[in-house]
């Protein structure tokens, strides 16, 4: 439900916040006092069209804020409206945007009247309120459907046209050739081949350094004859001991060393023959990395899956005709469970379209016929028809409904059904209508209270008598300032409300007593 409202500088309203009460909700005031600006702030927080011509005279914009409760979760929108530019939208303070805003906007608030957000005008709306009214098993048709739409993009993976096919399979054949015949197997090879290329490539001058190392190390007067001199010098010397000891380790030390320069200098070779083909080999690798990835890894990745596509196109004929008898299975199967859900639908739609009917003679509607119309092999061409006069030929809702016969005809709907948005709002309902007829609105609003939170823009007393609460619109003037204000009245203040809509004259006694014994009579009627 709507939890509460605040706005600024809209229209006539310059500051205002509002906490939203549950149950019915009647919204009144003097004509011209800024009524519909309330309902104008609902519709810009579902995403509806913005106007800058909204905005209060001397401001830079208008700020709309709604707070509501979904499922025990607060959630806060916010529609921005600049003097000049575009408008800006919020969900929970952040950024988002207007076509977010109506598609969040659509499960939470509903409004019917003379504003463009009107569910019972959508094709999709008028289908799901029949199903929902006929109860529809819509299960085995989506199936059907989802199953179809899986088949389908299998061909289409198969590939295009033959022609196109063939010219595909041709160089997938020829890049799985090149990359089987290259015998990948390895994804580090490239970088063992680097190091191997660099030892062969250099052999010479390893061996050179190599060699040079050995003579300085172990040659006549080298570094190991020169320790050996060293040690001889302070063996059996005692205050030398403890260096003595020390040049012997590092003689053992030196002397491995040198034997494993001696062993790493005998492994070097200079081999001509095997650096060519190392050469030729990491050419190759490059090559196909060029091609087929940045990486050994990539290209045998890329291997696997020209090899896997390859197949597929080898085996396209065997795997299309299966594919086509599955097709064939699968649209019998979809016009099979089309028919049965557009039988439901057609067996649903008199039985709702006299329920419907049936609730209009309470709603100032006594002549009016409504018909269904379900089209299309699965019935979801649904069409809402109205005849508001006898004689008129039955037409679609939105070629032939007022704004109230559209709001009330919604009304009449919405008290068939239970499922609707949380929060409905109601502009023009009792449009043309007055007396006993408007009894029976708020009757059917009050009864539809219980299980929503509804909000409705009226001038009759006798549909604000039904009330749960009652918000009043209140125009204070200046010489050169309009402000507007709405503000939830108590119950003597809903009183002298009721009694200046039932006469125009808010401090006559008869007229206060008369509002009472409306309200009265609102509040026994609903518990009849």
């Amino acid at each position: 439900m709507l939890l509460e409202i605040s706005v600024q500088n809209l229209g006539v309203i310059d500051q205002m916040t509002l906490q939203v009460p549950a149950g019915m909700i009647a919204l009144t005031g003097e004509t011209g006092a800024g009524k519909t600006l309330l309902v104008d702030a609902i519709n810009l927080l579902m995403g509806g069209r913005s106007d800058p011509g909204l905005v209060r005279t001397g401001a830079a914009e208008a700020i709309v804020d709604g707070r509501f409760d979904i499922d025990g979760q607060e959630v806060v929108l916010t529609r921005v409206i600049p003097s000049e530019g575009r408008s800006r939208a919020y969900v929970d303070g952040r950024p988002s945007t207007a076509s977010a805003l109506a598609e969040l906007g659509s499960t939470l608030v509903d409004l019917h009247g003379q504003h463009a957000h009107q569910s019972l005008l959508a094709v999709d709306s008028q289908r799901d309120a029949l199903d929902t009214f006929g109860s529809v098993d819509l299960s085995a048709l989506n199936d059907a459907k989802a199953h179809l739409a899986s088949i389908e993009q299998d061909l289409a993976s198969l590939g295009g046209n033959e022609r196109d096919r063939a010219r595909e399979l041709d160089l997938i054949r020829y890049q799985v050739d090149e990359l089987v015949s290259a015998g990948l197997s390895d994804p580090d090879e490239d970088e063992k081949l680097e190091r191997d290329e660099e030892l062969l490539a250099n052999a010479q001058e390893h061996s050179e350094a190599a060699s040079e190392v050995l003579e300085l190390f172990a040659g006549e007067e080298g570094v190991r004859d020169n320790l050996g001199s060293a040690v001889s010098k302070l063996e059996d010397r005692s205050p030398f001991a403890p260096i003595f000891a020390r040049l012997s380790d590092v003689i053992a030390e030196f002397d491995d060393l040198i034997d494993e320069v001696r062993t790493a200098n005998d492994g070097i070779e200079e081999n001509p023959a095997k650096l060519d083909e190392i050469q030729a080999r990491r050419r190759v690798l490059s090559d196909l990395r060029r091609k087929y990835g940045d990486t050994v890894a990539a290209v045998m990745s890329e291997r696997d899956r020209l090899s896997e596509r390859l197949t597929e196109l080898e085996q396209h004929d065997e795997r299309a005709a299966e594919l086509d008898l599955q097709l064939l299975q699968a649209q019998k199967s979809l016009a099979t469970a089309s028919a049965e859900v557009k039988k439901q639908r057609s067996a649903a739609a008199p039985g709702l379209a006299d329920a419907i009917e049936q609730q209009l003679p309470d709603l100032a509607m006594p002549k009016a016929k409504i018909g269904i119309s379900v089209e299309g092999d699965d019935g979801g061409e649904v069409s809402f028809q109205l005849s508001a006069n006898p004689g008129s030929d039955l037409q679609p809702l939105s070629k032939v409904a007022s704004g109230g016969e559209l709001a009330r005809t919604m009304l009449a709907l919405r008290s068939v059904l239970s499922e609707a948005p949380p929060v409905l709002v109601f502009d023009e309902v009792d449009a043309g209508i007055g007396g006993q007829a408007g009894f029976a609105v708020g009757r059917s609003l009050s009864n539809l209270g219980d299980r929503h939170q509804v909000l409705v823009v009226t001038h009759l007393a006798q549909v604000a008598a039904f009330a749960d609460a009652h918000l009043a619109v209140e125009k204070n003037q200046s010489e050169d300032n309009t402000v507007s204000e709405i503000r939830l009245l108590q119950e003597d203040e809903r009183l002298v409300e009721v009694a200046r809509m039932l006469s125009g004259q808010p401090d006559s006694i008869t007229a206060r007593q008369h509002a009472r014994e409306l309200v009265v009579e609102a509040e026994s009627s609903k518990l009849r």
